[in-house]
């Protein structure tokens, strides 16, 4: 697997287009940050990480609404292993407005697009999510 954030990306929206209530995901210490930060900011209900033998998994427990809709809308790779894609502190996007998140890698961590404003720093766009 060349991209794990991109096959991440996938399943998660896989899963959401089939009404799942959990994905198992092929486990990296990256995802698993990932994965903190959307529970934080409120888009899935839970992670876990289990071990399977030699492989490690992470088991994402996918979050819906009262009525059955998604509460994620929109997943979108931004930064590729082909083409990186690089924000200072000041040109960080806002998604849809600031009704979602761009999620960074950075100096001190995976942050989200609003506490990577706040602690003025920069970093890699990894995805988008609304």
């Amino acid at each position: 697997m060349t991209d794990p954030i991109a096959n991440y990306l996938t399943l998660l929206r896989n899963a959401l287009q089939a009404k799942q209530q959990k994905v198992d995901i092929p486990s990296s210490k990256l995802l698993v940050e990932i994965s903190k930060l959307l529970k934080e900011e409120g888009y899935i209900n839970n992670f876990k990480v289990t071990e399977e033998g030699i492989k490690t998994i992470l088991r994402v427990y996918l979050k819906y609404g009262s009525k059955g809709e998604q509460v994620i809308s929109g997943l979108q790779r931004v930064s590729r292993p082909g083409c990186r894609v690089y924000s200072s502190c000041k040109s960080v996007p806002r998604v849809l407005g600031g009704l979602g998140i761009s999620i960074l890698t950075t100096p001190k961590g995976i942050l989200s697009g609003a506490q990577a404003r706040r602690q003025r720093v920069g970093g890699e766009i990894l995805c988008n999510v609304w």
